[in-house]
């Protein structure tokens, strides 16, 4: 049977270990951006979080060939992405007069969710497109896959989140990777670097999502110091 061919089994298990890896990704994002969320309102926003990146998905399978034509679309992405990392990582250190909705608006942080997904299931579906290797049946299964592997992490991390707040800086310090990792694999950046970075991309990833986190660290410490100080009159 063609099902049990080798070459079938072979996308099949390549479809499963892509979406095991880079579900992670949408999951991280939306513990980051549930956190200060509870029962079920937290629960409500990791669903249609998930059903959100699902539905993206979707839709850049139909048009990826016209996507992936659009010029510096990804390192565009990277960079909103570093903008997103940075308003997760920050939002319990903004300014109290910016600060009023965020910790408990649950539409607030289905849209962050949503633009995160936005930007990063571009990557994921290409890679999805690529093993599947056009068989439209492995390709859906892909996707559907997507949706409890998200809901289930992005639940457990984000607990883990609440036990563990400095895990709140290594999620923001995965957006960070992945988001240089974008910026290097768009195709005008490519040919303009000239591979002059190749072997070296994860390096400079690694360094970025490093010093973003050590940032996020000494800030948080600041405004802590600077809200416990007393005001003077």
């Amino acid at each position: 049977m063609d099902f049990l061919s080798g070459e079938l089994a072979a996308r099949f298990l390549g479809v499963l270990m892509i979406d095991l890896i880079l579900s992670g990704d949408n999951a991280v994002v939306i513990a980051l951006a549930v956190r200060q969320l509870h029962g079920k309102t937290r629960k409500r926003a990791i669903f249609w979080g998930a059903f959100g990146a699902v539905a993206l998905r979707l839709i850049f399978a139909a048009v990826i060939t016209y996507l992936l034509r659009i010029p510096l679309l990804q390192a565009i992405g990277a960079v909103l992405l570093v903008w997103i990392a940075w308003k997760l990582l920050f939002q319990d250190h903004e300014e109290p007069e910016e600060d009023v909705e965020a910790a408990g608006n649950i539409w607030e942080a289905i849209r962050i969710i949503i633009a995160a997904d936005a930007i990063m299931s571009l990557d994921n579906v290409v890679a999805l497109v690529g093993v599947s290797g056009g068989n439209l049946w492995l390709l859906v299964f892909g996707l559907a896959l997507t949706i409890p592997l998200i809901v289930w992490g992005s639940t457990i991390l984000s607990a883990l989140m609440d036990r563990l707040p400095w895990l709140v800086y290594v999620g923001s310090g995965v957006l960070i990777y992945v988001a240089v990792e974008m910026f290097f694999k768009d195709r005008v950046i490519h040919d303009w670097l000239g591979g002059s970075l190749e072997g070296i991309e994860w390096m400079i990833g690694v360094g970025a999502a490093v010093a973003f986190m050590l940032f996020g660290w000494w800030y948080a410490r600041r405004v802590r110091r600077r809200e416990a100080a007393p005001r003077v009159r």
